[in-house]
Formats: C-alpha cells, sequence, structure tokens
C-alpha cells in the first residue's frame, strides 16, 4: 500500500497536482532509510552513509526511469539501440580512435604486453573499450554517481539491480577507492575510464600499478588491467578472434542468426558462407564453434561470431558495441574498414520495435525482453514472421513490417 501511495504521490508532483515535491521527496528519504541496513551490513559505516546522502535529491530527467506520464519505453535510450549502424559506428570514429590507439600502443606498451601475458586479452581489445567508453579519458562522465544510483533503485526499471549497485558504491567510498566528488558515472551508473559498475569493480578490480588501491580512474594501468580481468573472468579465449567477416549466400537464412544457433566455422564455410578479403583460416580456426550475426538483416556486412565476441557482449550488451570494439581493435593493426558497407536503412523509433515485439510476443515467435530494441532475438523473431506473412525476408524492423502486423488481427 506504501509502495502504491508513493507512486500516485510522485504522479501527481510530476503533473503539476501537488505544488511542492516535498511529498515526493519524503518518499525518497524513506527508501533512502530503508538502504541502510544492508549498506550497514555490506561494511557501510553510519557516517559515510550519512555523508553521501546527505541533501540527496533524485533526478527524475534520467532515462530508464518508470515514471507516471513517461512513455513505456523511457527517456533517451543508449545510441546503440536507436541509431542503425552507420550511424553507431562511424568510419570517421573509428578511424581517428584507432589512430589515437596506434599512440597509446606504443606509449603503453610495456603495460599491455604485462596485461596480455597476465590475463590473454590482447592489448587492442582492451585500448578498443577504453576508446569507446571514455575517448581514452577525454570525455568526462557527467553525473553525480551516488545520486544515479539511488534514483534508479528509487524508480528505475531495474530497481533491484541498482540498490546493489548503490551499496556498491558507498561501499567504495567506505574503503577510500574513491573520493563522492570524484564518483562521476554515465547515466547508466557505470565509472571509470573503462566504465565499471561498482559491483564489477568489486569483482574484477585490478591493482596494476602497485600502489596499494584498484584505481580506475586516474590510473590507466589498473583501468586496462580490470577491463581484461573482467573479459577474462567471462570466459575470454587467448588467440581466438572476436568475430569474421564474411559474405552470405544468396540464400542464407537470417532467421539463424541468434546465439542458439552455433555451428563450427568450417560447417558456416561450407554452406556458403565466404571469409572476405580472400582470407583463409586454419583447420584450428575452422574448428571453432560460431554463431552468425547480421546486424542490419540481410543488409550489410555478415560476421561469424566466436565465444570471444559474446564474452565482449557481457560488458556491454549491444551488438553494435561490440561490433565498435571488435572493429576498433582490428583496425589499430590493420587499416582496412569492414568489407561490405552498411545499408542506407532506417531504424525505427523505440516505440514501434516495442510494438512488433509484443506482437511477436502474442503470436508466438518471440520469448525475449520486449524492450523496444532490435537485437539478434527480435531480428530472428522478424524474419520468421516475415516468413509466415509471406513477405521479403529480411530480419529488420521496417514500416512495411509494421504495416503488416497492425492490420493483422
Amino acid at each position: 500500500m506504501l509502495h502504491y501511495a508513493r507512486y500516485v504521490l510522485l504522479a501527481l508532483v510530476l503533473t503539476g497536482g501537488v505544488s511542492s515535491a516535498h511529498a515526493a521527496d519524503a518518499g525518497f528519504t524513506n527508501f533512502l532509510a530503508s538502504v541502510w541496513p544492508e549498506a550497514q551490513q555490506a561494511g557501510v559505516s553510519r557516517r559515510t552513509f550519512d555523508d553521501v546522502t546527505r541533501g540527496l535529491e533524485p533526478d527524475y530527467k534520467l532515462p530508464d526511469l518508470a515514471l507516471p506520464g513517461r512513455s513505456a519505453t523511457g527517456a533517451p535510450s543508449q545510441a546503440e539501440f536507436v541509431q542503425v549502424p552507420a550511424d553507431y559506428v562511424k568510419e570517421a570514429s573509428i578511424a581517428r580512435l584507432a589512430s589515437e590507439g596506434q599512440r597509446l600502443m606504443q606509449k603503453h606498451r610495456a603495460t599491455l604486453e604485462a596485461i596480455e601475458q597476465r590475463f590473454g586479452v590482447p592489448g587492442t581489445i582492451i585500448l578498443a573499450i577504453w576508446g569507446r567508453e571514455t575517448d581514452y579519458g577525454r570525455y568526462a562522465l557527467p553525473y553525480d554517481g551516488i545520486r544515479v544510483l539511488a534514483t534508479q533503485a528509487y524508480v528505475g526499471r531495474r530497481k533491484e539491480q541498482y540498490r546493489g549497485e548503490l551499496i556498491a558504491a558507498m561501499k567504495l567510498i567506505e574503503d577510500g577507492d574513491v573520493t563522492r566528488k570524484d564518483l562521476r558515472v554515465s547515466w547508466g551508473g557505470a565509472t571509470g575510464l573503462t566504465q565499471f559498475l561498482p559491483s564489477e569493480l568489486a569483482k574484477h578490480g585490478v591493482d596494476m600499478d602497485g600502489d596499494g588501491r584498484v584505481d580506475i580512474w586516474t590510473s590507466v594501468p589498473d583501468a586496462l588491467a580490470s577491463a581484461a580481468q573482467q573479459l577474462k573472468n567471462k570466459g575470454w579465449q587467448p588467440g581466438l578472434r572476436w568475430a569474421y567477416e564474411v559474405r552470405a549466400p544468396a540464400n542464407a537464412d537470417c532467421t539463424m542468426g541468434v546465439p542458439e544457433v552455433t555451428k563450427p566455422i568450417g560447417e558456416w564455410l561450407r554452406a556458403g558462407f565466404v571469409p572476405v578479403r580472400g582470407l583463409k583460416l586454419s583447420a584450428a580456426e575452422q574448428a571453432q564453434p560460431a554463431s552468425l550475426l547480421q546486424p542490419e538483416g540481410i543488409y550489410g556486412p555478415a560476421f561469424l561470431t566466436t565465444k570471444n565476441y559474446f564474452v565482449i557482449k557481457e560488458y556491454n550488451f549491444s551488438d553494435l558495441y561490440v561490433l565498435f570494439v571488435g572493429h576498433l581493435g582490428d583496425r589499430m593493426s590493420s587499416p582496412q574498414p569492414f568489407a561490405t558497407p552498411w545499408s542506407a536503412s532506417k531504424q525505427l523509433r523505440s516505440s514501434d520495435v516495442e510494438a512488433m515485439q509484443k506482437h511477436l510476443t502474442r503470436i508466438g515467435l518471440y520469448s525475449d525482453k520486449v524492450d523496444g530494441k532490435a537485437g539478434m532475438k527480435t531480428r530472428a523473431a522478424l524474419g520468421a514472421y516475415q516468413k509466415s506473412a509471406r513477405l521479403k525476408v529480411d530480419c529488420w524492423p521496417s514500416e512495411t513490417v509494421l504495416r503488416a502486423m497492425t492490420g493483422a488481427k
């Protein structure tokens, strides 16, 4: 009942039904009080808890909040899910970051070699993560960490996850790993040069520079080694590429482009998938299992993705993020762009993609999250629908498919 009352009150404040935000803030104050016993159990002192929460107010302008009067898909979303690939994996950005990455490869050669020897992750991949996350430290994270995490834990769509992250952040401050002032984050709560959620830092942080503390905010060795440790802990296989760009045969079935459909690379090749630029794969490479990835459906480049692709995806759950990082890493060693250019495809609004997902769920073709994001499973389900509706099968959300679904009862 209290939970319901809090949202009614919040709705009144946001819609002007209450002249002051004091009532809604009382709900936030009660929420913070409810966090204290768990924070105390995690080792946060009362002094630290009071210091970081004193005068704290929620930020209702953040994306991904479940607020009255806001659309079901929330405020501005991550670029990975609202941009087409050509907009996200921009050649100009890749070229600039690759050039800078080559310079940093020389500057930090000893550190990167030590990291690869210790964790098995190539320096190019780690530098690519650093480049994508914070432009090699040039991008200043814009948000107050405690405020973001507390807001997401209070009215976010993943309250329980962020409740744990809020407590983990308090513990970082308690332990002296970072000050309240220096805990700057993205809107999603990730922090540091290589963008860690507080709980991930506790699991994977590395004191690479040997100064007695894990500092991913100002120590490049610590930030890069921590990213490598995270990839290793999540299953990185040394010596394995993240993906191979291929040309798909004309009869390729784009609905196979899901992680569950995995075959040895050699089997994909025998089915007509051809590595670009005449690349010859060894017997060991051909024996590796891989999944098909077609980020624009049948349009644009196609890839055979290895286990390491999905390890990077655990760092950030976006196909375009992994493509950016993997390709940027490759470009530090080779100047060649993707062999197949991106198409001029257009991405629908998140609300339209969400409507498609709901329809696909109703007719039994989709059972994953309804989130307005056209990921692997959504694209495959769209292809299955296109087959059943006798439409062109391209596994891409378009106005044509949306109209067909709207007309279907």
